[in-house]
């Protein structure tokens, strides 16, 4: 499994894939945090927070985490080698599990520079050092795990073809039901105790908890227990070409 793992992130560090996404990732958010003249621009909100890479980080995950995840079985089918691979002393559980940590590695990446801009808020907001870190690390924690679904969403929807552009698109609508649909069930559609209880099944409700800096047991349960449902969608698709 290690030796796959490693297949796989080599794979997305040994193209143009990793470096694309970690540079246009990096690019977006700097743009909007420093340069753009909206709501986000720290410059023109004038307090020293870095909530816009948490409001705006889930959107951009939203289109860049299906591009990457797109290839990981789809390439397989198309290739020929998903029946190679599979034929090795790997379960399919495995399979899968290498993939998803490569992927979720590679968010990590792509988050571990925007600490740079943490750390210039911190250093140069009045007085120095005037940041609320429990949300911020709240924040990081949260995103890592909403990255982390979204890579298992990928994953999945890859699993279902050997055409990269429906994996992509697959991907990405499930990423965004998952992220807003059920808040916009919850706005437009259902109100009372039944729509909490809807919103309460969409990403976003328990990101936004946990960007508060509190890290609630609820939410991270939550966030497990989609990543394994994901996980285990994939697994059954891949079992369903011996039926």
């Amino acid at each position: 499994m290690y030796t796959l793992f490693k297949k796989e992130l080599n794979g997305f560090l040994n193209s143009l894939i990793g470096y694309i996404v970690i540079v246009v990732f990096l690019l977006t958010i700097g743009l909007f945090l420093w340069v753009f003249p909206l709501q986000f621009n720290i410059f023109d909100f004038g307090y020293a927070n870095v909530d816009g890479l948490f409001l705006l980080g889930p959107f951009v995950f939203l289109f860049l985490i299906p591009a990457i995840t797109m290839r990981s079985f789809a390439e397989e089918r198309k290739s020929g080698t998903l029946e190679l691979l599979m034929t090795q002393p790997l379960t399919d559980l495995q399979v899968i599990l290498a993939k998803f940590c490569a992927g979720v590695v590679l968010v990590g990446f792509s988050l571990l520079p925007t600490l740079i801009y943490v750390y210039t808020v911190y250093r140069f907001g009045l007085p120095p050092g005037n940041l609320d870190l429990g949300s911020i690390w709240g924040s990081y924690i949260g995103l890592i795990l909403l990255g982390s679904v979204f890579v298992a969403i990928g994953i999945f929807s890859s699993s279902f073809t050997d055409n990269q552009i429906v994996s992509f698109i697959l991907a990405v609508f499930l990423s965004f039901f998952m992220y807003i649909g059920f808040e916009l069930l919850y706005t437009f559609v259902i109100s009372g105790k039944t729509g909490l209880l809807i919103q309460s099944l969409g990403l976003n409700a328990h990101y936004s908890s946990m960007s508060r800096g509190v890290i609630d047991t609820r939410d991270l349960i939550y966030f497990l227990s989609v990543l394994v449902l994901f996980i285990l969608l994939t697994k059954l698709k891949l079992e369903s070409r011996k039926w």
